[in-house]
Parts: C-alpha cells; sequence; structure tokens
C-alpha cells in the first residue's frame, strides 16, 4: 500500500487507485473508500484539531478490516501535495502502527503542472 495526490495519477484509471477524499475530481470514476474521507466540518479546523477530529474517525475503524478492503496494492490519493499536512499520511502511520507494514508516499513527478 502506497499513499499520493491526485495530481500525480490525473488520466490514470489503475484499479489500485482509491480516493479517500471528501471530494474526488469531478468526473472520478475510480474506487472510493468513504471511511477515511475527512468530514466536512474538518475542513476549516486548524491542524491540532484536524488531527484529534481524524483520530476520533480512524479510531471508530479496524486497521486490519480497512486494510483488507483497500488491498495491499492500494494507492490512497487525496488533494495535498506531498510534504504538506494531510490525512492520508495519518492513515498511513495508524496502519504502520497497527499492522506492522510500510506505507509510503510515492513521489514521482506530477503528470501535468496543473490539476
Amino acid at each position: 500500500m502506497q499513499t499520493s495526490n491526485f495530481a500525480t495519477f490525473r488520466g490514470s484509471c489503475s484499479p489500485n487507485l482509491v480516493s479517500i477524499a471528501l471530494w474526488p475530481p469531478r468526473g472520478w470514476r475510480g474506487r472510493r473508500y468513504k471511511a477515511l474521507a475527512p468530514r466536512r466540518k474538518m475542513m476549516t479546523m486548524d491542524e491540532a484539531s484536524y488531527r484529534e477530529a481524524y483520530q476520533k474517525i480512524l479510531d471508530g475503524l479496524d486497521p486490519q478490516d480497512v486494510f483488507e478492503d483497500l488491498g495491499g496494492d492500494a494507492i490512497l490519493l487525496c488533494w495535498e501535495p506531498p510534504g504538506k499536512f494531510c490525512h492520508r499520511r495519518l492513515v498511513a502511520k495508524w496502519l504502520e502502527e497497527h499492522l506492522g507494514v510500510d506505507v509510503p508516499e510515492l513521489r514521482e513527478p506530477s503528470l501535468l503542472d496543473n490539476f
């Protein structure tokens, strides 16, 4: 399992791509895993409050079930560029800590400069 952002995979139709964003890109036809999406009210929170609220989401889920639902070859996508604070990395850390798996960030160059 890996994480990345939508811009890196624009135009790709790989079944491994999974949106965990509240709102995927317009026309997204790929898989979605809504249980890992942040809630609308979280979009205006500061980082500390967001982390706390998102941890409550994760606390309500079973990491083994999530990993099995997604599949070990899943690439979890949301909007933020690599290096910016993002919930996909919170998911990665949660899975790593609970399951002992490695969930790296894909840092391939964007296929397009503008999404």
